[in-house]
């Protein structure tokens, strides 16, 4: 038995030293904004929103692999094959879009740490500096494979919320019977359906993973180890929006269904007659900061890699900050600068993330449309999709981009 557990023990290292973008890239997906959304579904509609959150994992899987393929075939980053591919005002574009989302995450991440650190009576001022310096010194560290094992605690961390969806006691024949209703014919379900949806790819997760892949050196011969990386991390990271939903259909949505859930105040305020005081406050604002910095951590990242790929700056982790890799470094550091002035500055963070969300929806089509562009032109015939998966891969992609879009309007307040 002894000599069995030594020869287990390489392939598990092995495995461990492939595996890391797509799980971080994955549980980066489930940021505060999503983790909000999946709250509201659960408190209004129940457990109709659990079904729909299990067929959102092949979407995340499908779009993700694809920089999977692009990064470890060709060994650029996405900025870099944009610029090479359809020119550099194309690459300037692409450059400017990820730049403008990966600020916006950040407004949006460190609005949520605000909000934890708010539940425990600490200032804004303070817990979002703290933050940000905290994020800008993980990437000062000089190794992509510490910054992206930071990034997965810090994403684990929202597994602590499993125990509030026990506490909250959930009855699993009225999870069954909502696995089997979806209200479709209902706008506000419907709405929410499309927040979901619609924000299921973040323009840097495209950018974060194809860079990762190259960051750390992965080969041909790991593309497949990698896709098993890239769909345990769909299924987790859903599963903790499923975690979500359930714990919030099993409280407030079972006696005061539409209630007001758009801070991580309300959300914990709403938790507490159900798991108590101290467990809502805990378990959320652990869960919410987890999320929080890890999908920073992520954004951030992708922006600079996405703007030094363009501009062909050095931009690797595994090289300390130098004269050479001093333009992405500052990149890096001046996105959280940024976005912790921002929020200190705003007194309506919530205005703030709405803004957020409507410009992600609308650049869906830029981002998913050179994903697609770049699958088909710069990848070698063998390695690009063909066929029925080609056209499946697109529907999905044109229904992202659908639901992103049919949220804008209802977002703004227009209709």
């Amino acid at each position: 038995m002894a000599r069995a557990a030594r020869r287990r023990w390489p392939w598990a290292l092995g495995i461990l030293a492939i595996w890391g973008p797509g799980l971080v890239v994955m549980l980066a997906d489930t940021d505060v904004g999503s983790l909000v959304t999946a709250a509201q579904s659960g408190a209004q509609f129940g457990y109709r929103m659990v079904l729909p959150q299990l067929l959102l994992v092949p979407i995340l899987f499908v779009v993700q692999e694809m920089t999977v393929r692009l990064g470890i075939v060709t060994g650029k980053g996405h900025g870099a094959l944009i610029r090479e591919c359809f020119g550099p005002w194309w690459g300037l574009l692409s450059a400017l879009t990820l730049f403008a989302t990966s600020v916006g995450a950040l407004l949006t991440e460190f609005a949520g740490v605000a909000g934890v650190g708010e539940l425990f009576g600490l200032p804004r001022a303070l817990t979002v500096s703290v933050a940000a310096a905290c994020l800008v010194g993980i990437a000062l560290t000089g190794s992509y494979r510490r910054a992206e094992r930071i990034g997965i605690a810090f994403g684990l961390a929202e597994l602590v919320f499993v125990p509030a969806m026990i506490l909250a006691h959930p009855s699993l024949g009225a999870l069954g019977r909502g696995l089997v209703q979806l209200p479709l014919g209902n706008g506000s379900f419907v709405l929410l359906l499309a927040a979901n949806v619609g924000a299921v790819i973040m323009p840097w997760m495209i950018f974060y993973q194809q860079g990762a892949v190259v960051d750390k050196g992965l080969t041909r011969a790991h593309i497949r180890a990698e896709r098993r990386d890239t769909a345990v991390g769909a299924v987790l990271t859903q599963a903790i929006m499923i975690v979500m939903v359930v714990t919030f259909a099993a409280t407030i949505g079972r006696r005061h269904a539409g209630a007001s859930l758009d801070t991580v105040g309300e959300l914990a305020r709403a938790l507490r007659p159900f798991v108590g005081p101290a467990a809502a406050d805990v378990l959320l604002g652990v869960a919410m900061l987890g999320a929080g910095l890890v999908a920073a951590l992520v954004a951030s990242l992708a922006g600079a890699w996405g703007i030094a790929e363009v501009f062909g700056w050095t931009h690797s982790l595994n090289e300390r900050p130098n004269r050479r890799s001093a333009k992405f470094y500052a990149v890096y550091a001046l996105a959280h600068v940024l976005g912790a002035v921002i929020v200190l500055l705003s007194l309506d963070l919530m205005h703030l993330v709405i803004d957020v969300e409507v410009m992600n929806a609308l650049l869906l089509p830029i981002v998913l449309g050179f994903l697609l562009a770049l699958e088909a032109k710069a990848l070698p015939e063998e390695d690009r999709m063909r066929g029925a998966q080609r056209l499946a891969v697109t529907a999905l992609c044109l229904v992202v981009v659908a639901f992103g879009l049919f949220m804008v309007p209802r977002t703004l307040g227009w209709t």
